[in-house]
């Protein structure tokens, strides 16, 4: 287990999947742990199983600038620092680019590339402080094209590069920017594909490993990159993905 005494993190869109097993994982290892996500109630129930001296829940639209603003104002109101961000809220949306409503376009990038953005913005100054760092949740769709997600792989597209540029322009200056890109992961958002057998199917064989993610091990994989232990890698974009990156994208043979 990762040391995470003494460290304060922000977990955004923490009330359920990859952001509470996250958190979950955090509090274990000490951490103080703020929980952020726009579902008030789904916080205050994951709340109730966390140490209640090391736990913050504060309700956080990502796509307002000012409620990241608030969160970190907060976080730092109660605990004085901040050493970890993890930018885990996201949305996506399936369907031909020709018929996915501009609406949809626009939440999408609010979420998963504006909330990111807000929430850095706000953390940085108290991240270098602490020589801290910060872990955004990518996707596999930010390290290449899908069929049916072109809005969501241009948003995590520009997540996986953003983590690569900040890297560069805060490294010599103590703060670490990694990212995680998972595949299928068996999550609320997910839910249409899960519920869907013959999809399913079509999902795990692309999967080496032949299954999808639980969110725990994804979080295990954002708190080793956020932990004293990965502390000389920066820039990554980690593909926790049961060895879907392996594949050149041809199909199965025998």
């Amino acid at each position: 287990m990762a040391d995470f005494t003494g460290k304060v993190v922000i977990v955004t869109g923490a009330g359920t999947g990859i952001g509470a097993a996250t958190a979950r994982r955090l509090a274990a290892d000490g951490a103080s742990v703020v929980l952020a996500g726009r579902r008030a109630d789904k916080l205050t129930e994951l709340a109730g199983s966390l140490p209640a001296d090391r736990v913050l829940v504060h309700a956080t639209d990502v796509t307002k600038e000012a409620d990241c603003n608030a969160l970190v104002d907060a976080t730092i109101a109660r605990f004085h620092q901040l050493d970890v961000l993890v930018n885990n809220a996201g949305t996506a949306a399936f369907g031909p680019f020709e018929k996915t409503e501009i609406t949809e376009y626009q939440h999408i990038m609010r979420t998963n590339l504006d909330g990111v953005i807000y929430c850095i913005r706000a953390a940085l100054p108290h991240l270098l402080k602490t020589t801290g760092n910060i872990v955004n949740v990518s996707s596999a769709s930010g390290l290449g094209g899908d069929w049916g997600l072109s809005y969501y792989n241009a948003s995590k597209g520009a997540v996986t590069n953003l983590t690569r540029a900040l890297a560069l322009e805060f490294g010599n200056r103590g703060v670490r920017v990694n990212a995680v890109n998972p595949s299928l992961t068996l999550t609320d958002m997910s839910a249409g594909i899960s519920g869907n057998a013959e999809l399913m199917a079509k999902f795990t064989d692309r999967i080496p490993l032949g299954r999808p993610a639980d969110p725990a091990e994804i979080g295990d994989a954002i708190v080793f990159l956020a932990s004293h232990d990965a502390r000389f890698i920066t820039g990554v974009n980690l593909p926790v993905d049961g060895g879907v990156n392996a594949s050149n994208g041809q199909p199965r043979f025998g």
